[in-house]
Parts: C-alpha cells; structure tokens; sequence
C-alpha cells in the first residue's frame, strides 16, 4: 500500500508556490497548467487537504486563479456556448 492518500494516487502533490530571489514566496498566475491541475473539471478550485497547502499558500493559489481568469487565461466554468 502506498504511503499517500486516495486523493494523490501517482505520487506527492505538485508544488504550486514558488521562491523568488529575495526569498519570497509566491504564485505565478502564468503559470496556466499547474492552475489547471488545481481545478476540477467544471472550475472549482480544489480544497486545501487536495492541494496539500496551508491556509497562506491556498489563499496564493486562489489569487492567482482569480488572476488568471480574469486575464483570460483560464476559463470561469467548463460550459462551452
């Protein structure tokens, strides 16, 4: 039995937050495909205990959502008109 949880089956999760060169830790809203794989198929951003993130990286990873979807980067919902 592996030693991860049924909501990460391939391995750990992938890290979402990165460094920059001050130290400071951040979320890149470019970053289109890691924000993809942190949303469900219809759009709804996955929890903190699926993200495996603390309280300050999951509210990042919301930002930066928000950010990219605002932008145009990432689709608000799955439905296609």
């Amino acid at each position: 039995m592996s030693r991860f949880n049924r909501f990460t089956p391939g391995g750990p999760p992938a890290k979402l937050t990165q460094t920059s060169g001050k130290g400071i830790e951040f979320v890149d809203y470019k970053d289109v495909e890691a924000l993809r794989r942190s949303m469900t198929p219809n759009g709804k951003i996955y929890g903190r205990k699926r993200l495996a993130t603390n309280a300050r990286q999951q509210r990042m990873v919301a930002q930066a959502i928000k950010r990219a979807r605002y932008m145009g980067l990432l689709p608000f919902t799955s439905a296609t008109l």
